[in-house]
C-alpha cells in the first residue's frame, strides 16, 4: 500500500466505513433531517429570489447584529437555511448534503443541529461583542458590519466538519478546516470569516467537554475494577497463596 493511500485510511478510514455501511444498508432513509434540510434551503433560495418573497425571507430568517437580540435568537434557528445572496446556492447545498448528511449518519441527527446551532449562534453573539468593542479593539469589528446579513449554513457547516473529523480521530482534517478559515480572515477580512473562527472556537470548547466526560466516564467504569483487583491481591496475601498472572479483570464465569 502506498503511503498516500496508507494515510488517507488512517485519517479517514473509520469515518468511511461507518458512513458506507450505514448508508448502504438503509440508503437516504438514515438521513431524514439532511434531506429536509437541503429542501428547505432551495425553498427558501426560490422564495427571497422573488420580489414577492424576499422580504418574507429577510423577516423570518436573516440575522444582523443591529437587530434586537430576542429578534436575532428567534431568527437564529432558520438562519441556518437562508443561503447568501451574493453566492451560487448548489454551493450551499452541496455543503448541507455532505456535512450534514456525514454528520447525521456519523453522530445522529440531534446532535447535528445541536451543533449546527451552537455553531451558528456563536457567530451571531461574537458580531455583536466585536461591533460593541469597536474596530481598534484586538477582536473589536467596524459599526458597518451591524448591518451585514450573518453567515447562514456556512459557520454550521464549518463546525460540523470540525466535530466529526475530531470525534472520527481525522485530526489533521479537523487541523486543515482550522488553518482555512484562519487562512480566510488573513486574506480577505469579512464578517463571516471571523464568524467562522468564533463557530471553531465554540465547536473546540464542545470537543473538550466531549473529551472530559469520556475521560470522567472511563474512570468510573475503571474504578470497581480496580477495587476488585485490590481485595483479590488482599485475599491472597492473608492465605498466602501465590498470585496467579492475569489481567485484572473479574474471572468468566461459566
Amino acid at each position: 500500500m502506498s503511503t498516500p493511500a496508507r494515510w488517507a485510511r488512517e485519517e479517514w478510514g473509520l469515518l468511511y466505513v461507518t458512513v458506507r455501511e450505514t448508508l448502504l444498508k438503509r440508503h437516504l432513509r438514515v438521513v431524514p433531517m439532511t434531506v429536509a434540510a437541503v429542501c428547505l434551503t432551495s425553498l427558501l433560495q426560490y422564495v427571497q429570489n422573488r420580489a414577492w418573497g424576499y422580504q418574507f425571507v429577510q423577516n423570518v430568517g436573516a440575522v444582523r447584529a443591529e437587530d434586537p437580540l430576542w429578534l436575532a435568537l428567534l431568527r437564529t434557528p432558520l438562519s441556518l437555511f437562508v443561503p447568501a445572496l451574493d453566492l451560487p446556492v448548489w454551493g450551499a447545498l452541496v455543503q448541507i448534503l455532505l456535512v450534514f448528511g456525514i454528520s447525521e449518519v456519523c453522530i445522529g441527527w440531534w446532535r447535528t443541529l445541536v451543533i449546527a446551532y451552537v455553531a451558528t449562534l456563536a457567530g451571531t453573539l461574537y458580531a455583536r461583542i466585536g461591533i460593541s468593542l469597536g474596530a481598534h479593539a484586538p477582536f473589536g469589528l467596524p459599526w458597518t458590519y451591524a448591518q451585514v446579513v450573518d453567515t447562514g449554513p456556512s459557520a454550521a457547516v464549518v463546525g460540523l466538519a470540525v466535530f466529526v473529523a475530531w470525534r472520527y480521530g481525522a485530526y489533521l482534517t479537523a487541523g486543515a478546516v482550522t488553518v482555512a478559515m484562519v487562512a480566510e480572515v488573513l486574506i480577505k477580512e469579512n464578517l463571516a470569516g471571523k464568524e467562522h473562527l468564533a463557530a471553531l472556537m465554540a465547536v473546540g470548547m464542545m470537543c473538550l467537554l466531549v473529551a472530559v466526560r469520556h475521560r470522567h466516564r472511563h474512570r468510573l467504569r475503571l474504578k470497581p475494577l480496580r477495587t476488585y483487583g485490590r481485595r483479590v491481591r488482599r485475599h491472597q496475601r492473608r492465605s498466602g497463596s501465590r498470585p496467579e498472572r492475569g489481567s485484572g479483570l473479574p474471572p468468566i464465569k461459566s
